[in-house]
């Protein structure tokens, strides 16, 4: 599968991803103690596919806290694996053991050492009954599909992160089986070929719902429990997932497209993804911890908890403060769409993507507005989108530098305050100094931000409303030209001062930025 232009491989480090890490970071959060202790609340249920992800979690969650330790080990005791590792299909009904897999990893690592709460009898238990995966039967393919179609990366990362930790845990605990020498058997070198494909490539499965959580905690397995060259390639997986989260969010509300799952189309919330959830518990270990957005999902809220991974501090700052601003596109390769985002002081504008064909599995969104107003809901936005209302006929490219453009028109939200109206065009205070103009038709809609915007000088720079189909001036004299009819495998934006664009964002680079932070 034709790929985008990768990041050249380590050592170069990714451009601009930040990775000082000075911050001091507390040892405990109340969000943290609070979800921890609701999974010590729940009762441990008869372990089945249908309780999967629930049960280890209630049990890790037991050892954290040191409470029914007796019962947490006995359950585990007289358990079996209730299936098999990798996607669940037709194929392979019982598939989807990994997502219980690499939670009982972390039991193992956090706790394989201290009998007063694993018992050795259950780690024993553990190892050579509940943990499957282990030796160098390395597996990128999904199961029982003869090899045609690829692993999902959730998957792989979970299965294989899990088969590579057991492995090591094993050798370096005593066991002198040639089968757990992760060395000798190709398993090192297989873990940090996929780490380095996903460093430099990014994610097939970009902001996926849901299953960008359970990315993240194979990620984090990893991070916590690796050889030192996989922990640091680990992390800067992470680091570069977390820059590109805190380059499409503002103040954790975040509202990018999406693969893979078509039934969120409709979601609204701003803060849905379960990134978020992982920085509302990282940053609440730190000197001031925000107001956590919602909705919190415990079932990865406890994974960020326990595992020792924190974001670097230039990703802290980001994701409230944009210093002098930014535009960003993140390019996802063939069968994809890009993001797209432009920041300033007080705001992020998210482009929505498109669904270049029904292979993609994209699901794109409108063209958003964050403001520095709490917004926590996209009917509380500035928000477009276009053509119609199919979100598989979408093309919500239509963002550059302080503009976006979109074949509908512009919602603008019931709190917005209207300075100005003058025809299709009215302008907005957006906070803070910002100006938020909008030219809105059922068939095209525009966004132009700026500090000193005022329609006096957007109708001297744009005389000709005809001409709005296709090109909009700023007042100070950049010209965009645009096609919001646009095929939804090409950029909306044509021209930047009569300069060419590169529409076809199949060939993007994983990241293409410029940063005045």
């Amino acid at each position: 599968m034709k790929r985008h232009e990768p990041i050249p491989p380590e050592p170069t480090p990714v451009p601009f991803v930040p990775q000082e890490r000075k911050l001091a970071w507390k040892k405990d959060s109340a969000l943290s103690v609070a979800v921890t202790a609701a999974w010590v609340s729940r009762p441990l249920v008869t372990w089945t596919k249908e309780r999967k992800g629930d049960v280890p979690r209630a049990l890790l969650a037991r050892f954290v806290m040191g409470r029914q330790l007796a019962e947490a080990n006995q359950f585990l005791l007289e358990h079996k694996p209730w299936g098999v590792s990798g996607t669940s299909s037709p194929v392979n009904p019982l598939g989807d053991y990994d997502f219980d897999l690499s939670v009982l990893t972390t039991i193992l690592w956090l706790f394989g050492g201290d009998e007063t709460r694993l018992y050795a009898k259950t780690r024993e238990h553990l190892l050579r009954v509940l943990l499957i995966e282990d030796g160098n039967a390395y597996r990128d393919k999904a199961p029982n599909t003869g090899g045609r179609y690829p692993e999902t990366e959730n998957h792989l990362l979970m299965t294989e992160g899990s088969r590579y930790l057991k492995n090591r845990w094993l050798a370096t605990h005593g066991d002198t089986d040639p089968r757990y020498d992760n060395f000798a058997n190709g398993m090192e070198g297989k873990i940090l070929a996929l780490l380095t494909h996903l460093r430099t490539e990014g994610l097939w499965e970009f902001n996926s719902q849901p299953y960008i959580g359970y990315t993240l905690l194979g990620l984090l397995n990893l991070e916590a429990f690796g050889s030192e060259p996989v922990r640091v390639a680990a992390r800067g997986v992470l680091d570069f997932l977390n820059f590109s989260y805190a380059l499409g969010s503002y103040k954790l509300r975040h509202f990018p497209p999406f693969r893979r799952r078509d039934e969120y189309a409709k979601a609204t919330q701003l803060s849905l993804g379960y990134q978020t959830t992982y920085m509302n518990v990282w940053l609440s270990y730190g000197a001031k911890p925000p107001k956590a957005t919602e909705p919190i999902s415990e079932t990865h809220a406890i994974i960020a908890a326990c595992l020792p991974y924190r974001p670097s501090d230039g990703v802290v700052k980001l994701l409230s403060d944009k210093g002098k601003g930014y535009f960003v596109r993140l390019g996802h390769g063939a069968q994809a769409c890009p993001e797209l985002y432009s920041a300033g002081p007080n705001f992020l504008l998210s482009a929505g993507g498109s669904r270049p064909s029904p292979a993609s599995y994209v699901v794109p969104r409108p063209i958003t507005l964050l403001l520095d107003d709490g917004a926590t809901d996209l009917s509380e936005t500035f928000h477009l989108a276009g053509p119609g209302s199919d979100f598989k006929l979408w093309n919500n490219t239509g963002v550059h530098a302080n503009f976006a453009v979109a074949a509908g028109p512009v919602a603008v939200p019931a709190s917005a305050k209207l300075l100005q109206t003058s025809g299709n065009w009215r302008l907005f205070d957006g906070g803070k100094g910002l100006r938020v103009a909008v030219y809105s038709t059922p068939t095209l809609g525009i966004l132009a931000l700026g500090n000193k915007l005022t329609l006096e000088g957007i109708h001297r720079a744009n005389p000709d409303e005809a001409v709005l189909a296709r090109s909009f001036t700023f007042p100070a004299g950049r010209v965009l030209t645009y096609d919001p009819a646009s095929p939804t495998n090409r950029w909306v934006l044509v021209t930047e001062n009569g300069k060419p664009l590169d529409r076809d964002f199949d060939t993007w680079p994983l990241l293409a930025a410029n940063l005045r932070l």
